[in-house]
């Protein structure tokens, strides 16, 4: 009989892995609301690869229920969970990469978003952060809103200042955001992974039983004592 310790390893592991699916649907809807910073820090198609990761763990958990659930000697179902959470590390290492990925040009790749981005865009993040201008006052520096009102205030800022232009606040939030995500979402990994090893370790005992079911049958039923 499979221990009671075991089991409960792999039943919190299992609800590991449903909580895991529900943080990552649930932040990759909420974070597609109206909202200037995450939506010019996190792209829709990182919100897409969020939803579709969130989606996969939640459907893995459905299909672990009714796989552990079967009769002792029906192993089936735990062998093509094992194939599906294969599948899922797939997945979690390709979208953690993907962001990882990122993250190694975000001065180059957030000036391409800052240069794409709606003037009332660029505005707000001016006044929220401060500053001019993405890499210096001249670079795409949107006049308007509360900080940058003139031509005349953006050429005098001091251009030995990082912080006036926006490349410095704009990135160090990014950093952190995305660093955050990744980081979490390679995290999910660490549970996909014991959550095999741990269904593996329930199909070894429970074909154990049924090998030593087999053996006490053909010896009439009387054990080996």
């Amino acid at each position: 009989m499979v221990s009671r310790k075991l089991m409960g390893t792999w039943a919190f592991l299992d609800f590991c892995l449903l909580a895991a699916g529900a943080i990552a649907l649930a932040f990759s809807i909420v974070w597609r609301s109206p909202n200037v910073l995450m939506n010019f820090v996190i792209s829709s198609a990182d919100l897409t690869a969020g939803t579709v990761l969130g989606v996969s763990l939640l459907a893995t958990f459905v299909i672990s229920i009714g796989a552990i659930i079967q009769r002792n000697h029906v192993t089936i179902g735990l062998v093509i969970l094992n194939y599906i959470l294969v599948a899922d590390a797939f997945v979690v290492g390709i979208v953690g990469s993907f962001i990882w990925f990122y993250t190694l040009r975000e001065r180059n790749n957030f000036h391409l978003v800052w240069a794409e981005a709606a003037p009332a865009t660029r505005i707000f993040l001016q006044d929220h952060f401060q500053c001019c201008g993405y890499f210096n006052g001249t670079d795409i520096a949107e006049i308007g809103g509360t900080f940058c009102s003139s031509q005349g205030f953006v050429d005098g800022l001091n251009a030995t200042v990082t912080t006036n232009f926006c490349v410095a606040p704009v990135t160090a939030f990014a950093d952190y955001t995305l660093n955050n995500i990744f980081t979490t979402i390679y995290g999910f990994m660490a549970i996909v992974l014991s959550l095999l090893l741990a269904s593996l370790c329930v199909i070894k005992k429970r074909n154990e039983d049924e090998r030593f079911k087999r053996i006490d049958a053909k010896r009439g039923g009387r054990g080996f004592v």
